[in-house]
């Protein structure tokens, strides 16, 4: 349970600027939508996306390592990394199956980015039903587990010699295009009161410079007087 008192007390250290901002962005900010990074390697690729995520209002991001960790640059994400809620699946060498059923229990249905014959061309996805996309590396694309537990597949329509789209650049042309449309239409995407609550009171604790002492020294000096 959130402490209310304890966030009145933390909003004291913000501007109102500060508390404005954050309640502005929390309004278009989304879970129907989510993305899922496997096995990306390079910091600067992932990094981007992450950066995509926060422009384009999605909250979870989900990582797969199987077989590399998934480090993000502050210097390509731009600080945005702290206002994303970001999963990591580390546990073992079967993470991806982890992750997939995760998000399939929450309702989402499993999107493989991929060049395949059977892929949804982006401009006629249907965002009325929850979704995960889901980006492999550059070269080898999204792994065999993927493709055999997706739901589907997307592509983004190509007309040069080129036949494939660096990670970060393909998740900002799909995110883009997805969102805009999802904000267009009747779905209910919001987040729920309760979860921009939660998120609000974390992203209070995460502007302010020591707030673990601050937090403490709340605990021990001023809940009982209030």
């Amino acid at each position: 349970m959130m402490d209310q008192n304890l966030l009145a007390y933390l909003e004291g250290y913000l501007t109102k600027k500060r508390k404005t901002l954050f309640k502005k962005v929390l309004e278009d900010r989304t879970r129907h939508f989510t993305v899922v990074l496997e096995d990306i390697f390079q910091p600067h690729n992932a990094s981007a996306v992450v950066r995509t995520c926060d422009i384009f209002g999605i909250q979870d991001v989900h990582a797969i390592e199987n077989k590399y960790n998934n480090k993000i640059s502050r210097h390509v994400a731009k600080g945005s990394q702290k206002w994303l809620s970001y999963n990591r699946y580390r546990n073992d060498g079967d993470n991806t199956t982890s992750c997939l059923a995760s998000l399939k229990d929450k309702g989402y249905q499993i999107i493989a980015t991929t060049p395949h014959n059977d892929s949804c061309v982006l401009q006629d996805f249907d965002v009325t039903k929850k979704s995960a996309f889901v980006f492999g590396v550059e070269a080898e694309g999204v792994s065999e587990t993927v493709m055999e537990n997706a739901d589907g597949f997307l592509k983004i329509p190509m007309v040069g010699f080129t036949e494939s789209l660096n990670i970060s650049v393909a998740a900002a042309i799909i995110l883009q295009e997805v969102t805009s449309k999802l904000r267009n239409s009747e779905v209910d995407w919001k987040l729920s009161d309760e979860e921009k609550q939660m998120l609000y009171f974390n992203w209070v604790k995460t502007t302010i410079k020591n707030v673990d002492k601050i937090e403490a020294y709340y605990y021990q000096n001023l809940k009982n007087i209030e």
